[in-house]
Parts: C-alpha cells; structure tokens; sequence
C-alpha cells in the first residue's frame, strides 16, 4: 500500500506546477547523451508526451552534430572545425540537411508518435521559419573567418509554429534557416532554441546537455550552481569563466531572458526524466537563470 500512497504523493506535488503551467509554452533543446542512449531518448519523449497531456505545448528543437560528422566521414568527408563552429561548404551543408532534416528530424517525430503524441517534422524552410544571415566568425586573435553557410538567426516567423499547436500537434524543429536567397544555413540549435523561445513568448526553455549544469568552476563537477542571474551569468562570460559548448547555451538564455522568457534551465540530459525532475518537482535539477 506505502509504494501506492507514495505515487499519489508524486502526484500532489506534481499539481502546482501543472495547474501553473497550463497552457504554456516551453521550448526544450534536445540534444546530448539524451540523443545517443536508447534509455535516456525514450524517457525524453515519455517527458515531453506527458507535458502535451498534461496541458502544456512542448515545442522540441533538435542537434544532431555528431550523426553530421558520423555521415560526413562515412562519405569520405573531414569534418574541419573553428572555435567549436564546422566549417559548412556546399557539400557539408548538404549533408548536415540530409541528416538533421531528413534523418535525426523524422526519428525524433517517429518517436514522439510512439509514445501517444502527435508530432510534426519542421526545418527553417518550413512555413519561412527561421530566416538566417550568413555566420561572421570572429576568432580568438581578433580576425575574422568565413565558415560557410553557417549561419545566424535574422527572425522567426512563429505562424506555423502557433497553428500547429492550435491544433494539437508537438513541433519538432531542425536548426537549419534559409537566407534571403534561399539558401540554407546551418545555426547552432541552442542559438535557434533561444530565439525561438523569445518569439513564442515561452514560459520556459529548457536545455538539456551533457553535465550538470552551470559550473563556477567548468573542470569542477561540485561547483555547480542551482540559481543564477542573468547579470550575473553575462559578467561569467565577459571574464572567459565559461568554455566550449556552454557558451552558446548561456548565450542563448540571454537572449531568452532579454526577450520576457521567465526562467531558462540547463540541465543534466543524462538523467533519467530530466525534464519531469525539473519542471514538476520541488528541487529541480541543473541550473536555473532568471532576470
């Protein structure tokens, strides 16, 4: 009977945050462990139906660099990076659309479906979803390098997106924008997860990746902070206290916040039901920042 009455418990816990965030948007950035492990990808998609069922329009953007580079060797192809940015020719674009839209994209949605929800694929092509801009790369000695088609985000066209969740439907977007003359451009998707998430008006957005969260220390696993502020976090990126991969996602929870987003959380990917532990639990996970 206790393992009963400890489910309800859950449960009762679980009420305030349903009842606040029915009806709300929130756009989560999947990617990480939680793309690679068959365990923790099911639970995502569990996570993510639940939030749909329970009243809440889950908005999914997707990575995939890694499935990218995996196909781009398999087709006799280096990937080349700068700063943690690939270099993206004609051909490597090409590939990076083939994988991220035509492959990673329709998995994902595929899925979502399995576990009772009603998903639907996009790119930036889609509806004129995400314009994008030819990417400037400043490197590190203060020069600049051309990448590519490699791109930033010029605006969001929410249409598409606001139709489909009127309908029912989990949008599942791939980080890919098309520039003015119709060419694609590959944007990094914590890029795309937070100006999508300022466009929509998101009550959330919510990073999943491969560490704990927000380290004061990024090689110290126990430096992890629970709570930060925005001003706080900008002035961790002027002082160079942030590296790598965590960069673009701090970067893109600026933008967010900036843009009316409440709260923006990074959290651990690894972690089964990430999602759930963060949005209807007490404690939480990973890093919450706030304005």
């Amino acid at each position: 009977m206790q393992q009963y009455i400890d489910k309800a418990a859950v449960l009762v816990e679980a009420l305030p945050y349903i009842r606040s965030f029915a009806g709300k948007t929130v756009v989560v950035k999947y990617g990480g462990a939680a793309m690679v492990a068959a365990d923790l990808r099911e639970a995502v998609m569990q996570d993510i139906v639940l939030m749909k069922f329970v009243g809440m329009n889950p908005v999914v953007v997707h990575g995939g660099g890694p499935e990218v580079s995996e196909m781009m060797k398999r087709l006799g192809k280096e990937p080349v990076f700068v700063d943690g940015l690939r270099v993206t020719d004609e051909e490597t674009m090409a590939i990076a659309q083939m994988v991220l839209v035509g492959k990673t994209n329709k998995a994902i949605v595929a899925a979502l479906n399995a576990q009772g929800g009603r998903a639907v694929g996009l790119s930036g092509h889609d509806g004129g979803l995400i314009r994008a801009t030819r990417h400037l790369h400043r490197t590190r000695d203060g020069g600049y390098v051309d990448l590519g088609y490699v791109g930033d985000v010029a605006g969001i066209d929410t249409g598409v997106i606001a139709s489909l969740i009127g309908a029912g439907f989990i949008p599942v977007i791939a980080p890919i924008g098309v520039g003015e003359d119709g060419h694609a451009y590959n944007i990094n998707a914590d890029t795309v997860a937070g100006e999508l998430a300022a466009a929509l008006g998101a009550e959330k957005l919510v990073l999943l990746t491969d560490v704990e969260g927000i380290r004061a220390d990024p090689r110290d696993p126990r430096s992890k902070v629970s709570r930060i502020t925005a001003a706080e976090i900008a002035q961790w990126l002027r002082e160079g206290r942030l590296e790598g991969g965590m960069i673009p996602k701090v970067e893109a929870c600026l933008r967010a916040l900036a843009a009316g987003v409440p709260r923006v959380h990074i959290i651990d990917g690894r972690v089964p039901h990430a999602l759930l532990l963060e949005i209807f639990t007490d404690e939480g996970i990973g890093t919450m920042v706030v304005r």
